[in-house]
């Protein structure tokens, strides 16, 4: 390809990745509206739309409008010929979540286990018989499957593979590698990424916080991990470690972490550590212990009152130390953390405030996310819809 061709192509992606972009926020809108809002000339995104149209990727309606005249033709994302698969692994089992590629939930499925103490092997196995059960309902709703995600807590390098996850007990696991070659499927790529940094996308896109600027998801079902959106961007870093602060030492002579050290946060107050503390052991159906676990603290039960207020100081001081740095607008709850938020808040902004350098925590709000169950596989089919929005079309059918 030459240089010259190459530019035309990267123009052309960038410009079809405007125009999604545009249809995902401001749908139904028309052809006028986009090349407004994008700042592309009207040829441009009548070629561009025709693509989109000829490989049903969006679709036209008609809406009256407040002036005399045919009602406009009006352009609105097509859900109907692709979707994305999103999985995630947690203490709490397996979650399979599938989305059509305007976004909307087609499948949405939990399974208990294999648990913490299965290793690797036997968790790949597990998750590749839920993916392809997936990959088998996806398609016989007669849609294309652009891609699998799957969302780990734990640190993921650039190749998918996962160099640790405490939590899980797991080190250097070429998860992606394993994942793929078991599928047995080239045509639908799989990606790993960070069960957090996964599950603050979802947040960014699709809950009551979208497209805030500086947010930040804290999720502790397993290990303690934050995802980070930093001025509208998600925060990588270098080699894609970002987010860890479970393994930020807060009392150098506490309880053993799974990491090797001693006094993470994520052995003070995760919610394994938070269910170890109160039952004195995690028993082989967490589920049903977090269902027991919030029952009780409903009931005012004291010795889980106190439990829990303990957690909530350790996380106040986790979230002051990423609002030092990174003055985030709002932290979000996640998962376990968002069922119990009512209980843990209390403690949690106490700690904030005395642990943070700015006047008011920084303009900081922690609140409870609205997706306790289902962020990280909701950002991980976003997340296997990047190709897309770069403006990597599938090939036509």
């Amino acid at each position: 390809m030459s240089t010259q061709t190459a530019d035309h192509t990267d123009i052309r992606a960038t410009n079809l990745a405007a125009v999604l972009g545009h249809l995902r926020r401001e749908a139904p809108c028309s052809r006028a509206a986009i090349a407004a809002g994008t700042g592309l000339n009207k040829a441009t995104v009548t070629s561009i739309v025709g693509d989109l149209l000829e490989r049903r990727l969006v679709r036209e309606t008609q809406q009256t409008q407040n002036h005399v005249g045919r009602p406009a033709t009006l352009l609105v994302l097509d859900g109907s010929a692709y979707a994305t698969i999103g999985l995630e692994v947690g203490a709490r089992g397996l979650t399979a979540l599938g989305c059509d590629a305007a976004g909307e939930q087609i499948l949405r499925w939990h399974r208990a286990g294999p648990g913490v103490d299965a290793g690797p092997a036997k968790t790949i196995a597990a998750v590749v018989a839920l993916a392809r059960r997936a990959i088998t309902t996806v398609q016989s709703s007669g849609r294309q499957v652009l891609g699998i995600t799957v969302g780990v807590p734990g640190l993921v390098n650039r190749d998918g593979a996962v160099v640790l996850a405490a939590g899980l007990g797991w080190t250097d696991v070429p998860l992606r590698a394993e994942l793929a070659a078991a599928l047995g499927r080239p045509d639908i790529p799989v990606t790993v990424d960070n069960d957090a940094s996964l599950g603050v996308l979802a947040e960014h896109l699709y809950g009551p916080y979208a497209g805030t600027a500086n947010l930040v998801q804290l999720t502790g079902d397993t290990g303690v991990g934050a995802g980070i959106i930093a001025d509208g961007r998600p925060l990588a870093g270098h080699l894609g470690y970002v987010g860890e602060i479970g393994h930020l030492r807060l009392v150098p002579d506490g309880p053993a972490c799974g990491c090797g050290r001693r006094g993470c946060l994520e052995a003070l107050a995760s919610l394994p550590a938070i269910l170890e503390q109160v039952d004195g052991s995690i028993d082989d159906d967490p589920q049903h212990q977090l269902e027991t676990l919030i029952r009780r603290a409903d009931a005012d039960d004291a010795a889980v009152a106190k439990v829990l207020a303990e957690a909530g100081t350790h996380l106040g001081h986790g979230i002051a130390a990423l609002v030092n740095i990174l003055n985030p607008e709002v932290v979000l709850l996640g998962g376990a953390y968002a069922l119990l938020a009512g209980h843990l808040a209390p403690a949690i902004d106490k700690a904030l405030r005395e642990a943070s350098i700015a006047p008011d925590a920084g303009g900081c709000t922690v609140t409870a996310s609205t997706f306790p169950h289902t962020a990280t596989p909701l950002g991980a089919t976003a997340h296997a819809l990047t190709p897309l929005t770069r403006g990597r079309l599938p090939a036509r059918s």
